[in-house]
C-alpha cells in the first residue's frame, strides 16, 4: 500500500508516483522525480534527495546504522539500485542493480556500473567510473555532461507523467538534447 509518511517533506518534486512509499524523515527536492515501487526508509537520521535527481522503478533507499541516505542533484538512481546509508554527490549515474552501502561516497560526475556493489566505506573521487563486486574504480572521465542529459529526461518524463502524458513530443525531445525548450510542453 503506497504512503507518504507525515515527516516527508515534498520540496516541489515534478513527480510522485502513487505506488511509492516514503517513510521517516525523508526530503524529495524541487523537480526530483519518484517512480513505481520505490521505497525509502528513515527511521533515524534522514534521507535527502536532491534537485531533478530521479529515483526510478524498484530502487529501495534506507539510512544505515550510523548515517543518513544522501543523494545530490541531477543525479539518476536506476532501476531495482540500493542506496543504504551512502552519499552521492551530484549528476551521478548508478547503474541498475547496483548497490551503495553505508558510509560509501559517490563523488560528483561520476557512474557506478550495473550490478556494482559499493562496500561500506568505499569512497570514490569525482569523475569516477565504477564497476565490479566488489566495486572498483576502472577509469576517470567527467561523465557530469551525460548524466545530466539523463537527468533531464527523467524530469521532461516527469513533468509529462504528473499531466498524464506517456510519451515524448519533438519539442520534449528538444528540451532532453538542449535543455533550452520550454519547461512544460503545452
Amino acid at each position: 500500500m503506497p504512503h507518504i509518511g507525515p515527516h516527508v517533506t515534498l520540496d516541489d518534486p515534478a513527480f510522485i508516483h502513487d505506488t511509492a512509499s516514503i517513510y521517516g524523515k525523508v526530503h524529495i527536492g524541487k523537480g526530483a522525480s519518484v517512480w513505481p515501487q520505490v521505497v525509502m526508509r528513515a527511521e533515524m537520521f534522514e534521507i535527502r534527495i536532491g534537485a531533478r535527481t530521479n529515483i526510478q522503478d524498484f530502487v529501495m533507499v534506507h539510512v544505515g546504522n550510523a548515517s543518513p541516505t544522501i543523494v545530490g542533484e541531477d543525479c539518476s538512481i536506476t532501476h531495482h539500485a540500493t542506496l543504504h546509508g551512502c552519499e552521492i554527490g551530484d549528476r551521478c549515474l548508478i547503474g541498475i542493480n547496483a548497490t551503495i552501502m553505508d558510509g560509501a561516497k559517490i563523488g560528483a560526475n561520476s557512474i557506478v556500473a550495473g550490478h556494482t556493489i559499493v562496500r561500506e566505506g568505499q569512497e570514490f573521487p569525482d569523475n569516477s567510473i565504477i564497476a565490479g563486486v566488489p566495486a572498483k574504480l576502472v577509469g576517470t572521465r567527467d561523465n557530469g555532461a551525460a548524466n545530466l542529459v539523463n537527468a533531464r529526461f527523467y524530469l521532461r518524463n516527469a513533468q509529462n507523467y504528473a499531466r498524464g502524458i506517456d510519451r515524448f513530443s519533438e519539442a520534449d525531445i528538444g528540451f532532453v538534447a538542449t535543455g533550452e525548450a520550454a519547461e512544460a510542453a503545452d
